[in-house]
């Protein structure tokens, strides 16, 4: 099932909670699919559903900050052996080379990395714990945290209500002008069917004296 359609299925009231549960849990290290499950959220926003976008960016924001928090607290603790087990869970996602990749980026960009970061995929789900086993000072980290979640969920949020209030809007406008078009075409198939019945009856009324006198 789409999550679109997943989240249909779900109070309005409750999306707030699922995309704030999501986008925690994905912060904290488990792979889900929290960008999906995000936008999709924007997108019912802006279709009025009862899903305040303003509500949504906040809940979006505050469950990256604290599941990137917890991230932080839990690879702090577990240190590399916590990245050997997810490795050996989450093959997919964590990697040796992934790890690598992730590590490298850290260690170049700092606090840097932990922002940007909010806006990659494979970062994303690494920020977190990762920084916390690099032994990152907290309060940098919180720093990009908190700017990187606000600037990733708010910004996502306020994008895509607005791309899709400015769709439907189309979308309306292209409905009106396609029904439009579609009585404008009927009207001519029958303006020409009439006329064209119209001449094949004046030809054939034109042919009976011919047939008379022969």
């Amino acid at each position: 099932m789409h999550v679109q359609e997943w989240l249909d299925t779900v109070p309005p009231a409750a999306v707030y909670a699922v995309v704030a549960l999501v986008i925690g849990l994905e912060s904290l290290g488990i792979p889900l699919p929290g960008e999906i499950v995000l936008v999709s959220a924007a997108l019912m926003s802006s279709q009025h559903s009862g899903i305040n976008p303003i509500v949504l960016g906040a809940c979006a924001t505050a469950g990256a900050v604290v599941g990137d928090s917890i991230g932080y607290a839990i690879g702090r603790k577990g240190g590399r052996p916590l990245l050997a087990w997810l490795g050996r869970k989450f093959p997919r996602h964590f990697s040796e080379g992934h790890v690598a990749t992730a590590e490298r980026s850290f260690e170049k960009w700092g606090m840097w990395a932990v922002f940007f970061g909010r806006f990659v995929a494979l970062l994303r789900i690494f920020a977190g714990p990762l920084a916390g086993v690099l032994h990152m000072p907290y309060w940098k980290f919180l720093t990009a945290n908190v700017l990187g979640g606000i600037c990733w969920a708010g910004g996502t949020t306020a994008v895509i209500y607005y791309v899709g209030v400015v769709a439907e809007d189309w979308l309306k406008r292209f409905s009106y002008l396609g029904l439009a078009a579609a009585v404008l075409i009927g009207l001519t198939s029958m303006l020409l069917i009439k006329r064209r019945a119209k001449k094949a009856q004046t030809e054939h009324r034109e042919a009976e004296p011919v047939s008379a006198g022969d």
